[in-house]
């Protein structure tokens, strides 16, 4: 099957949204000294998740289609969960400033390694 370049931008950045879960949450966990998940997480990967199932309907890969289809109902669960226990603050501003805040986190942690 051929692929366009339009769908296989669409597939690494699926990929890109699924990896940057991981990074976020390293990075937190190394800011923090100890692992955390940070609410992030959970939004990354339901995007990646989300990108990656398109992309996959677009393949017609059942099996990836499946196992995408299969987490996105997890992470949205977690969601869920967290919400249910911490009420989340989903307003535009609140993650706009969250993610500034997680940038000036990772400032932190690239001046203070250097």
């Amino acid at each position: 099957m051929e692929i366009s370049l339009h769908w296989l931008i669409i597939g690494f950045l699926g990929q890109l949204f699924f990896s940057a879960r991981f990074i976020l949450q390293w990075i937190y966990s190394e800011i923090n000294k100890k692992s955390i998940i940070p609410l992030g997480f959970w939004f990354f990967s339901i995007l990646g998740g989300l990108t990656l199932l398109v992309y996959a309907i677009h393949r017609k890969d059942p099996v990836f289609i499946m196992g995408q289809a299969t987490g996105l109902f997890i992470y949205a669960r977690n969601l869920y969960f967290i919400n249910k226990q911490h009420k989340i603050d989903l307003d535009l501003r609140n993650i706009l400033k969250s993610i500034k805040l997680f940038f000036k986190d990772l400032m932190s942690l690239i001046t203070k390694k250097n």
